[in-house]
C-alpha cells in the first residue's frame, strides 16, 4: 500500500485501527483542526458494517452530534439487502475522494477494514469471470480430488494453501483451469488503485489491548441498551437471506438468539462481548502486520492529531 508524500499530489489523510480503538474521533478532531486552518474536510467511511444503513447502533456509525460538523461520507449509504464488496467500496470511496479533492479539501479515510483500504489503494486483481461449467466442476470435487487437482496445475497455490483450506483451494483452481494462468499471476497485475496518485497521510491505531478489549465489552453492552434489540428486530422482520454481510455483523446473530429466545440477555451480552473482542483480535493483528513498515503505528490512545499528521498543516494548501 502507497505511502507516497509527493506535494505535487492531492493529499488522503488515513486513520485505520480496530474497532473501538478511537478512530472516529481522532477523524473528527483532525477534520476539525484543518477547517480551522482554512481548508475543507470530509472523514470517508472505510469500515465494511459501517456502511450499512440497517446498523445503525450495531456498528456504531457517529451520531450527529459526535460529527462535530464535519461531513460524514459512506456512512449507511448500502442497503443491507446489497453485498457492498470491497471493489463496490473502493468505486465509491474513489468518486468521493475526488468530490472532496474538487473542493480543495483534504479527505480524511477512516476506518477498520483492511481489505477495502488496500483495494482502494493498490487496485484488484483483474481476474477474468469464471467459465460456471468449471466452477460447477471443482466445487463438486471431495477436498481430496480438490487438493490432487490444485498440486498439479498450480502447484504454487498447492504449496501456500493448507489442505483444508478448501474455499481458497477451489478459487485457485477455477481461476487456473479458466483463463489459464495461476492466481497468482492475477494478484501480481492488480489495477485501479490510487496509491500513486495521492500523497498519503496514513495513521494506524494499536492501543493497549486490554484497554481495547475492555472498550470492546462496554460498549456492547451500552448498544444493547441503546437500541441494538429494535435495530436488528427490524432487520429480522425484512427475512434477508442469512448469508448476508449485514446478517452476519458481529452482535447480529447473537441479539438474534436473544430476540428468537434462544439465549438469555446475560448470554448475548458475553457471545456478543466475545465476539466483539475476537473481531478486534483479528484486525488488530491485521493492521500490526500487513500495512507497510513506514505507516505510523500509535499505542496512546489520547494521542493529538496535529502530532501525527503536521505535514498536512504544512502543505501550502
Amino acid at each position: 500500500m502507497s505511502t507516497a508524500q509527493s506535494p505535487e499530489k492531492p493529499s488522503v489523510a488515513l486513520i485505520a485501527g480496530p474497532t473501538a480503538s478511537g478512530k472516529s474521533d481522532l477523524a473528527v478532531r483532525l477534520a476539525q483542526r484543518l477547517e480551522a486552518s482554512g481548508r475543507r474536510s470530509a472523514v470517508i467511511n472505510a469500515d465494511s458494517q459501517q456502511v450499512y444503513r440497517d446498523l445503525h447502533i450495531l456498528s456504531a456509525r457517529p451520531s450527529a452530534e459526535e460529527m462535530g460538523g464535519i461531513a460524514h461520507r459512506l456512512f449507511g449509504t448500502w442497503d443491507g439487502a446489497e453485498a457492498c464488496s470491497a471493489a463496490d467500496w473502493a468505486i465509491a470511496a474513489k468518486n468521493e475522494i475526488a468530490q472532496v479533492h474538487a473542493n480543495g479539501g483534504v479527505p480524511i479515510l477512516c476506518g477498520g477494514t483492511g481489505l477495502y483500504m488496500r483495494t482502494l489503494l493498490d487496485g484488484i486483481s483483474p481476474i477474468p469471470a469464471i467459465d460456471p461449467s468449471i466452477r460447477e466442476t471443482v466445487r463438486a470435487l471431495s477436498v481430496e480430488e480438490l487438493r490432487g487437482a490444485l498440486v498439479g496445475e498450480d502447484p504454487e497455490a498447492a504449496g501456500r494453501l493448507g489442505p483444508r483450506d478448501v474455499q481458497r483451494m477451489a478459487r485457485a483452481l477455477e481461476v487456473v483451469r479458466s483463463t489459464g494462468h495461476p492466481i497468482v499471476y492475477w494478484q501480481d497485475r492488480p489495477t485501479g488503485g490510487i496509491g500513486t496518485e495521492i500523497a498519503l497521510h496514513p495513521l494506524v491505531l494499536l492501543p493497549d489491548r486490554e484497554w481495547l478489549y475492555a472498550r470492546c465489552d462496554v460498549r456492547f453492552e451500552r448498544m444493547l441498551d441503546g437500541g441494538a434489540l429494535a435495530e436488528v428486530e427490524a432487520l429480522l422482520a425484512r427475512k434477508l437471506d442469512p448469508a448476508l454481510p449485514v446478517m452476519r455483523a458481529i452482535g447480529v446473530p447473537e441479539i438474534a438468539a436473544l430476540l428468537e429466545g434462544e439465549l438469555s440477555r446475560d448470554q448475548a451480552i458475553a457471545a456478543g462481548q466475545t465476539a466483539t473482542r475476537q473481531y478486534a483480535k483479528r484486525q488488530y493483528t491485521w493492521f500490526r502486520n500487513q500495512p507497510p513498515p513506514g505507516w505510523p503505528r500509535a499505542d496512546n490512545k489520547t494521542i493529538a492529531e496535529y502530532d501525527f499528521f503536521v505535514s498536512l498543516f504544512h502543505e501550502g494548501g
